[in-house]
């Protein structure tokens, strides 16, 4: 079964489209990679996929549900959970109340003595279990992106949107944080991801979609992803950048 289908969808403001006539299937249990150089629409269709943004035009369709336009939270409920490049902790709440609140607004809609149990599980998955009774804001850049995904983990999703999640992370950092997409994918979980470090996204991914100004100009293996004309010319810049990040810089420290 299909997690998610978007069907032909465009995005426009004012005069400028974002995305135009994008189109895939998401097969449940992968993970799909989405690539691209800034600007080129990969938060956007984020944003469209999670209701934020209504489409001008094409379907989004969840779990055999058509879905467009639908609010982030009812989609929450629905199973379909997202973590933000900038992260957005409740500042003013310990790291174990942030958890809590996606347990309590996810798709099992839990009170809070079942969210604390919650919580407690997914902050031991994502190494965080030691820092629960902290204020959310006194983590580090690393700790709060390790939060922000406890908190969509704790909604019980079937689909998780991750927008960059590596950005400004060391090379420790990013190994733990790959070793984690691979676990949560273990666990059941379908993942699209958004990211521009590529020895990382060519690791997890079973499938890249690039675009290139809103367009969607290439998707398939990671691999053949690399070796085609258009990624390169968009994208990667030249042929030589290409072969060199089809090399394996981070295999040592995300083994």
């Amino acid at each position: 079964m299909n997690v998610l289908q978007v069907s032909g969808v465009t995005k426009k403001f004012g005069g400028l489209k974002a995305l135009t006539n994008v189109t895939f299937d998401m097969p449940e249990g992968q993970v799909l990679g989405v690539i691209g150089p800034n600007g080129a629409g990969k938060t956007t269709l984020f944003n469209v996929i999670n209701g934020i943004f209504h489409p001008e035009e094409g379907r989004i369709v969840f779990r055999e549900q058509d879905v467009t336009g639908m609010r982030p939270d009812r989609l929450a409920r629905l199973g379909l959970a997202r973590t933000h490049q900038i992260v957005r902790p409740l500042n003013e709440l310990t790291v174990r109340e942030n958890v809590m609140a996606g347990a309590c607004f996810g798709r099992e809609d839990h009170g809070l003595k079942a969210a604390g149990a919650i919580a407690d599980e997914v902050l031991e998955f994502v190494g965080l279990a030691d820092h629960s009774r902290q204020l959310a804001s006194s983590l580090n850049i690393a700790e709060k992106k390790r939060l922000e995904m406890a908190r969509a983990l704790a909604a019980r999703p079937y689909l998780l949107l991750r927008d960059e999640v590596l950005a400004g992370l060391d090379l420790a950092e990013i190994a733990i944080m790959i070793t984690a997409i691979r676990q949560i994918r273990a666990r059941g979980v379908s993942i699209i991801i958004i990211e521009h470090v590529m020895q990382a996204i060519m690791q997890v991914s079973d499938r890249l979609i690039v675009l290139d100004y809103g367009q969607q100009i290439a998707e398939g293996k990671p691999e053949d992803g690399m070796q085609d004309s258009r990624v390169i010319e968009a994208y990667l810049g030249n042929p030589e950048l290409a072969k060199k990040l089809m090399g394996s810089e981070l295999d040592d420290g995300a083994a």
